[in-house]
């Protein structure tokens, strides 16, 4: 098993940025893939931003390429996302998810583990 806790959400307003943190604790697999999801009320959930463990590759939602950024402190087994430039539409609830896969893929049913998720709400 994997536990994920995400933290870092909060309010803020158009053109601001957060940082959301996700530990990973538990079982620690040698090649797996870290990301990013977010839903929105009413919506589906939706891939965001991934990066393998191991190699550092990295893959964007065509939404959020140019203003958000992935990346992970292996000895922290820590994985973050920048996010500049917040629009309204960014507002959801962001959810940390694992595979012990070393490929990112961008549908939620092939990810094992979650976090409980974090809300961000964007004003305007």
């Amino acid at each position: 098993q994997v536990q994920l806790v995400e933290s870092g959400g909060g309010l803020v307003q158009a053109g601001g940025s957060l940082r959301l943190s996700c530990v990973a604790s538990g079982r620690t697999f040698s090649s797996v893939t870290m990301t990013w999801f977010r839903q929105a009320p009413g919506k589906e959930r939706e891939f965001v931003a991934g990066i393998t463990w191991s190699g550092g590759r990295t893959s964007y939602a065509d939404s959020v390429k140019g203003r958000f950024t992935i990346s992970r402190d292996n000895a922290k087994n820590t994985v973050y996302l920048q996010m500049n430039s917040l629009k309204p539409e960014d507002t959801a609830v962001y959810y940390c998810a694992a595979r012990a896969v070393n490929i990112i893929v961008t549908a939620p049913v092939l990810y094992d583990f979650w976090g409980q998720g974090t809300q961000v709400t964007v004003s305007s």
